[in-house]
């Protein structure tokens, strides 16, 4: 139940990512970000009030904490996508997992020969699935600024997933609906402080809508497996989104898998297969 609830999480994070990657190019990564965790946000919120009293336990604290600091991470990851290659971008903000891999380990999560083998297969996997093209762009410029945004969401997103991990064992529930609320008004805010409130055109309101509830879906697959398995086990399932955003971006956008891109997603594939083995 654990390998198939991190691969779900994986499946739909990464669909997710290459839809909002594309509705960004047509409107601000923010307007992308802030209207879809509001609609996150509003399905939540109906949940917790259908769900009954507040439970006990500090899912505020840790959902509130992921809030932040994985909103960061999701503007950084948007950006990315809208102005780089996919990709790129989708493995290098991956390289996160090395955050919650090591936050299970140093906490004493069960390790054996196979899945000390898969965890370097899959993270080595994800690094090799950028390939040579970090050097140039989506169009031959140079990609800096996408790659330095991958590694910024990295950063935010590797931290929001033990955050979130911690809080579910109080309520998977709660800790997400705290996680999109505290998000939705992260944005809020920032849009406030630069005076720049936008109303998403009409032509992406699908996409956004799409973004909201299926990025809770994986939220939601994802603290359900992290209560199940071990941390650095399911981090690591889970992580392996980039291979969907890149499957889409190849066959939808049509971008082309160099190599060593190809040998890193082979590569994490087999990561995959030997944690499911040990």
């Amino acid at each position: 139940m654990t390998l198939v609830l991190g691969l779900l999480a994986a499946v739909v994070w990464g669909s997710s990512d290459f839809v909002a990657g594309l509705t960004s190019r047509r409107t601000p990564a923010g307007v992308v970000l802030g209207w879809s965790l509001a609609v996150a946000a509003v399905l939540t919120s109906v949940a917790v009030l259908s769900a009954g009293p507040l439970p006990p336990g500090r899912w505020w604290l840790w959902g509130s904490l992921s809030g932040v600091v994985g909103t960061l991470g999701l503007c950084a990851l948007y950006a990315g996508l809208a102005a780089g290659r996919m990709g790129v971008v989708a493995p290098v903000a991956a390289c996160g997992v090395v955050v919650p891999v090591v936050v299970g380990l140093l906490g004493g999560d069960p390790v054996g020969v196979l899945v000390v083998i898969g965890l370097l297969c899959a993270v080595v996997g994800i690094v090799l699935a950028s390939g040579p093209e970090l050097r140039t762009g989506a169009k031959g410029e140079r990609a800096g600024l996408p790659v330095l945004l991958a590694l910024l969401a990295a950063l935010g997103l590797g931290a929001s997933l033990v955050l979130v991990e911690r809080g579910s064992h109080s309520s998977v529930l709660h800790t997400l609906w705290s996680l999109k609320v505290v998000g939705a008004l992260v944005v809020l805010l920032g849009a406030l402080a630069v005076r720049r409130v936008g109303v998403p055109p009409r032509a992406t309101l699908s996409g956004i809508l799409l973004v909201g509830v299926a990025d809770l879906g994986a939220n939601v697959l994802y603290a359900l497996a992290a209560t199940r398995g071990p941390l650095s086990v399911v981090s690591v399932l889970a992580s392996l989104y980039p291979v969907a955003t890149v499957a889409l971006a190849t066959l939808v956008l049509h971008e082309r898998l160099r190599p060593v891109q190809a040998a890193g997603v082979v590569l994490a594939l087999l990561g995959v297969v030997l944690l499911a083995a040990g």
